[in-house]
């Protein structure tokens, strides 16, 4: 029997701090397929992240297929706008969501990684992260800097991440990000230099399937997936209105599921699909090849 086999495989899943996002549910395909999963989280969501764990309040997301229960092998905090703890300014760092948590920076993640798992820790690493201060506002109405922020954190941290963790990875590695259709199609509403950020991380994901695959043999690839009211997706305003629309106009008439995406992620992180890099691979049940919104029933 074809099966996805991870046994004996980690990932590092950036950007889980709850169980209701794509970035949890890879994390939880990934562990279901034998693989060990560490994440990273960003600070200020650190704590409670932790204290939902410990009292119990995710173990219904957390309970595997098998009847157990996931269990992440480290929690790293982690902030992908910085590449090392200088970079981030004094405030930033004596801030008291921030102050204890050691070097969050995309330094210090490869170092915490090292220092427990030694030189080569990783076979898979998922980039989960998106952030744009105006994402509310049109893209004519957004600053350089709320533009500037959203493209760093959705789009270049991707880059930082494959360039400081590249020699981290295991022969066979898969590199893994999520991106949305609003990078090729106007989704008015999704604003603050978002669209753009997404149109780079496709971009970016072509480019280091090249470059990072010459140089560490990785493959990277790009999951564009269909709207999902993630706590995370609700600073974009209208997250309830894009799911009901893509719902209602796909080829397969209902939303997408976080599981989806988490199996479509195992699948490319698997040997099953070593032939794959360099793609954007869609799952949002076919939105992405319509060209009309479909009527709706009399």
């Amino acid at each position: 029997m074809l099966k996805i086999d991870l046994a004996g495989r980690r990932a590092l899943v950036a950007g889980v701090a709850d169980d209701g996002g794509y970035g949890f549910a890879i994390a939880k395909a990934l562990a279901e397929a034998g693989a060990t999963v560490c994440v990273a989280t960003w600070p200020p969501a650190l704590t409670i992240f932790r204290n939902l764990l410990e009292r119990g309040k995710m173990d219904e997301g957390l309970r595997m297929r098998d009847g157990s229960k996931l269990e992440f092998e480290r929690i790293y905090p982690f902030d992908a706008a910085y590449d090392t703890l200088a970079d981030a300014p004094e405030d930033i760092r004596t801030n008291k969501r921030y102050k204890d948590a050691g070097d969050f920076s995309i330094a210090g993640l490869a170092d915490h990684l090292t220092a427990d798992f030694g030189e080569h820790p990783l076979d898979m690493l998922v980039h989960s992260l998106a952030n744009g201060p105006d994402v509310r506002k049109p893209l004519l109405e957004t600053s350089r800097p709320g533009y500037l922020a959203a493209l760093g954190v959705s789009a270049y941290s991707l880059v930082a991440l494959v360039a400081r963790l590249g020699p981290l990875f295991r022969p066979g590695a898969s590199v893994l990000s999520l991106t949305y259709l609003a990078s090729e199609r106007v989704i008015p509403g999704y604003g603050g230099g978002m669209s753009s950020a997404k149109a780079a991380l496709e971009s970016d994901t072509r480019v280091l399937a090249y470059e990072a695959g010459r140089k560490y043999g990785l493959r990277v690839n790009t999951i564009s997936a269909g709207p999902l009211a993630s706590r995370a997706a609700s600073a974009i305003g209208i997250i309830e209105k894009m799911v009901e629309y893509c719902a209602a106009n796909t080829p397969l008439p209902e939303p997408v599921q976080p599981a989806d995406v988490g199996y479509t992620a195992a699948f490319l992180a698997s040997p099953l699909a070593a032939g794959i890099t360099g793609a954007t691979i869609y799952v949002d049940k076919g939105y992405h090849a319509m060209g009309m919104a479909v009527p709706p029933a009399s």
